[in-house]
């Protein structure tokens, strides 16, 4: 029996009920599902092979995505299945955000928003650190010899530079997702929705926000914007800090692509991932503006 089966069946509340399970598109880590029980739709997720090895903790999953939900930003949970790390989840009416869906006027000011709801709800159970776990991921590449961009060993001194300036005048951690992709963004017509606590935990919002614009390749107009409708107006320091975490965005999941590409069964090309946002991080590092953003953060 099918994991996604053998989960259904475990649910009392479903016994003697119709049901039907159809596989969903999109993620780059588990597989998704809509599962209707006499017509009401919820949506179950089973996680990947070897998530374990990506820092994926799904006691810590389990308790974000709890208190994101009493934050009003998340879906909430109906039923928990730790044997299974699943959870089955209320299925949301409504539009899975793209790049492009992003971009449009006025949007950047939403995602803040959505941001700032989330990051002022219930603490998250354990800490997020991109620094820390760039660490951890650099250490399993070479444990298990995975492949990694070329030169990424050479830019660590630049790495450490950052992480010292940023850490001069350090922020308070909120709760945050620390991985709004466009497609973690869902759009019901009244608010943004952000899904997926996998990497959720207690962090710098600067991340989330430098992050998220990132993901979405924004330009700096779309990043002030973001930084207005977040803190009020859109400082030098702040901004600095929203573009050296872009910069850890994409070192960190840059090798989480590298390490996805030795050990996701899933069909997607994981290493151009990694070579395109090492590649970003790379170009950022060399811009005229990166000693500017370090002497900003400190400011």
């Amino acid at each position: 029996m099918a994991i996604i089966d053998e989960v259904a069946s475990k649910i009392p509340e479903w016994q003697s009920r119709q049901i039907s399970i159809s596989p969903l598109s999109g993620g780059l880590t588990n597989s998704n599902f809509k599962i209707e029980v006499d017509g009401a739709p919820y949506f179950v997720r089973v996680p990947g092979a070897s998530t374990e090895l990506l820092a994926i903790d799904r006691a810590n999953e389990y308790h974000n995505t709890k208190a994101a939900s009493e934050a009003g930003v998340a879906p909430k949970i109906f039923y928990h299945l730790p044997e299974y790390n699943v959870m089955v989840i209320e299925f949301l009416d409504g539009k899975t955000m793209s790049k492009d869906s992003l971009n449009a006027p006025g949007m950047p000011t939403r995602m803040a928003q959505a941001i700032k709801r989330l990051h002022a709800g219930p603490r998250f159970l354990l800490d997020f650190n991109m620094f820390r776990l760039t660490e951890y991921y650099l250490s399993l590449c070479r444990d298990r010899d995975i492949k990694i961009p070329d030169g990424y060993l050479d830019r660590m001194p630049t790495i450490e530079r950052i992480e010292k300036a940023m850490n001069v005048n350090p922020l308070p951690t909120v709760p945050c997702n620390n991985d709004l992709l466009a497609e973690n963004y869902i759009d019901d017509g009244r608010q943004l929705w952000l899904i997926d606590y996998e990497y959720g935990g207690n962090n710098d919002p600067t991340f989330e926000l430098g992050n998220t614009c990132q993901e979405m390749q924004f330009s700096n107009s779309q990043i002030s914007e973001v930084c207005a409708a977040y803190f009020g107006e859109a400082t030098p320091s702040m901004i600095a800090r929203m573009k050296l975490n872009m910069i850890m965005s994409d070192v960190g999941w840059g090798l989480w692509a590298a390490i996805q590409a030795k050990i996701s069964t899933i069909d997607f090309d994981f290493w151009s991932m990694a070579i395109e946002r090492w590649g970003r991080a790379v170009e950022k590092m060399d811009s005229a503006e990166f000693e500017g953003w370090l002497r900003d953060v400190q400011s």
